[in-house]
């Protein structure tokens, strides 16, 4: 029900429209994380989501989030500490190390963890052997920080299943999205392994049926998992979700924000907000103007291909700019990159393909445009991307070839093209992927020097025969190693020489996977102005506020671990808990009336304000 009121605070004349205690712009794990925090603590919540469907980024993601000391962990008895993880971030970060907002979530991150686990439908599995992206690093570790979305039967959303976002079509196989970890082992080891091959028909014979009875997968795994589950945490709470509502301007009283305009079915309406507004919007991956100003690599911006979903422009730190927000953008790194090549269906649909798991497999290597080698294939997406920018012919065109041979290429798949016994022949008839039988002539479909590659596949076979990088080091720690094939016979799981033709290439660009820079905030998640000053009742999670990895990239979840607790702390601080300590706290009131109620049913845990 609508109705009109005027604020009692100064001298304004702002009426509006509809009153609550919270409104969240976003829904992706930041923006429902602190929603679903907030309800159970008492507070009125609206989200307002510009797309069409909610999930945002966190849809079409893995699912990770980065969580050292986490109660899985814990539970499997792994060796860190906060300290640990603490020195670890330090180095990552260097400069830009902010240690109060780092305390800040390396602290409350288990928490968050045990509190959504114990408390709404939300459920992790444990990535007890990934490692973070520089293991060997002060602090670093083999395994144990990183924990992904439990898979997700989608049935459970019953009537709002509609609403949410579809998974990224490239990562899935004819609809069927896989799982990192067991699951995509699985489907590597399809045709070495009776065990793999049982499980494999299982699921494809499981998806067709969902495909019969649904038009789409039930069995939602990586980031789809996340957002089903965080979806029905807040249905199950009573939540109101406004699809297609773009947030179009804060209302600011005073030193602070007590309100938000929205675009609603063709009418902007004013929203009063009691207690605050939470921007998590999804950063600006399709602002134009700010990617010319940030991406050095793209000036023009036909280079760099960004992940994230098209409504994601940037709208939260514009209107908080637009009231006085500083906008934090001197990172060296002003988003997280990630190697994509692009692709074309054969119904006629285009997309993107992100190459986490294939750039590392043994038996292909990356070469730039004179055919030489420029990079540790086997090094984190981000480190490979940066490597691609510093080493391009021409900054403005930055672009990199895969080769690969016949046997990695059955083996492992690159890119779209899928590993045996799956076809590859739309692949190569669509200019995908080029193939020929000697490298010399794969050099010149290409545009490469022929000699400089047949050189460079000739010196990397010698030193991969004997299991050894001696120029990038390939496999040389645990997260090198991880992205291999730990079945691989030769002495580097990374590691094989491209003998067997025909060759293959498949060309790759820069790609982006969520902002870096994004509002200036403090360990509470509250927006701070120009001047360093907090405005009172402004929030910022997710990738609308400035990265607390300082441009890097540690580990497998280091923008959904953050993204959540930085929701569940400004949630808290908004709800007022934060006045109390969570020893004090405990939760008690709410797990008694759990207890009696059960999950789906909007309970609460009493105000502390």
């Amino acid at each position: 029900m609508s109705y009109r009121s005027r604020m009692s605070e100064g001298d304004s004349q702002q009426s509006f429209d509809q009153v609550f205690d919270l409104i969240v712009v976003g829904s992706g794990a930041g923006g429902l994380s602190a929603a679903i925090t907030a309800k159970l603590h008492g507070l009125d919540v609206l989200v307002v989501e510009k797309e069409a469907q909610y999930g945002g980024t966190t849809a079409r993601s893995g699912g990770w989030l980065w969580i050292p000391m986490n109660p899985l962990a814990i539970a499997a008895g792994v060796e860190d500490s906060i300290e640990s993880a603490k020195t670890y971030l330090r180095h990552e970060t260097g400069e830009f190390f902010d240690e109060k907002r780092i305390d800040a979530f390396l602290r409350t991150g288990p928490e968050m963890i045990g509190f959504f686990q114990e408390h709404t439908a939300v459920r992790f599995d444990a990535g007890y052997l990934f490692p973070d992206y520089h293991p060997d690093t002060a602090g670093g570790m083999s395994g144990g920080r990183p924990i992904v979305a439990a898979a997700f039967d989608a049935r459970e959303l019953g009537d709002h299943l509609h609403k949410l976002a579809r998974p990224f079509r490239a990562l899935g196989f004819a609809g069927l999205a896989i799982s990192s970890g067991n699951d995509l082992l699985h489907f590597f080891n399809f045709s070495r392994s009776a065990r793999s091959f049982v499980y494999v028909i299982k699921r494809m014979l499981s998806h067709g049926l969902d495909l019969l009875r649904f038009g789409r997968s039930m069995r939602l795994v990586n980031g789809n998992a996340l957002a089903g589950r965080l979806g029905k945490s807040l249905f199950d709470l009573g939540i109101p979700l406004w699809l297609s509502s773009p947030a179009t301007e804060l209302i600011r009283e005073g030193q602070g924000v007590v309100g938000l305009k929205v675009l609603r079915e063709g009418k902007q309406i004013a929203l009063r907000s009691r207690r605050g507004v939470v921007l998590a919007s999804g950063g600006f991956p399709h602002d134009q103007q700010r990617r010319k100003r940030l991406y050095r690599h793209d000036p023009h911006g036909k280079s760099h291909w960004p992940l994230p979903p098209k409504g994601n422009t940037g709208d939260g730190a514009s209107m908080a700019e637009a009231i006085g927000a500083r906008f934090f953008d001197a990172f060296p790194q002003a988003a997280a990159w990630a190697p994509v090549s692009e692709v074309r269906w054969p119904d006629g649909e285009t997309g993107l393909y992100p190459h986490f798991v294939d750039r590392g497999k043994p038996g292909i290597i990356a070469v730039n445009e004179r055919g030489k080698r420029f990079v540790n294939e086997s090094s984190s997406y981000h480190d490979f991307v940066q490597a691609m920018i510093a080493d391009a012919k021409d900054p403005s065109d930055v672009k990199a070839w895969f080769i690969a041979d016949r046997q990695a290429i059955r083996r492992y798949g690159l890119g779209m093209v899928r590993p045996w016994p799956v076809p590859m022949t739309w692949w190569i008839e669509s200019a995908y992927i080029q193939t020929a039988e000697r490298l010399p002539l794969l050099a010149k479909k290409i545009g490469v020097d022929g000699q400089a590659l047949l050189e460079t596949v000739s010196q990397f076979n010698q030193h991969a025969r004997e299991g050894r990088d001696p120029h990038f080091h390939r496999g040389a720690n645990a997260y090198g190693r991880a992205q291999g094939d730990a079945k691989h016979p030769g002495k580097n799981p990374s590691l094989a020489a491209l003998e067997v033709g025909p060759f293959f290439a498949l060309r790759i660009r820069p790609g982006e996977l969520g902002s870096f820079a994004g509002l200036q905030s403090d360990d509470q998640a509250r927006v701070l102005d120009r001047e360093g000053r907090v405005i009172e009742g402004l929030y910022a999670v997710g990738n609308d506020a400035a990265s607390i990895m300082g441009g890097n990239y540690p580990g497998g979840g280091i923008t959904l671990g953050p993204a959540m607790t930085f929701g569940y702390l400004a949630a808290r601080h908004a709800a007022g808990v934060h006045l109390l300590s969570t020893q004090t706290l405990k939760l008690n009131a709410f797990v008694e009336q759990e207890r009696h109620v059960g999950l789906g049913r909007a309970a609460s845990i009493p105000r502390h304000a």
